[in-house]
């Protein structure tokens, strides 16, 4: 029973994502983000329950640090990771989303 929820949350959650392309990412498994010229990884820890989410972006090319960053996601709550562009240009945007016992990373519509 368990299974099923999880395949029609997902199945719900991929139905509103439409064309955009989302992956499932499993545990200590790192997934690459892509936001324009940011780019980097990102994974999950299961601690307690809890779904521990790590990601890391860096400008490409340049050898600069780093930016981490760090959440706690509970069944149902997602984060939004974006970028801005000049007005009137959309900003990249990928959505990390747990759904019951899985994690779901998604290209996001933002808002400029």
């Amino acid at each position: 029973m368990k299974i099923r929820n999880i395949l029609l949350a997902a199945a719900a959650a991929l139905t509103v994502i439409g064309s955009a392309q989302a992956a499932e990412v499993a545990p200590m498994r790192g997934h690459a983000i892509d936001l324009g010229d940011l780019s980097g990884t990102a994974y999950y820890t299961v601690e307690n329950g809890a779904f521990h989410v790590v990601a890391t972006i860096a400008p490409e090319g340049e050898h600069t640090l780093p930016v981490r960053f760090e959440t706690t996601l509970a069944p149902g709550q997602s984060v939004v990771l974006s970028t801005p562009h000049e007005l009137g240009f959309a900003a990249e945007a990928v959505e990390i989303v747990r759904l019951n016992d899985a994690v779901i990373m998604h290209k996001s519509p933002a808002t400029n």
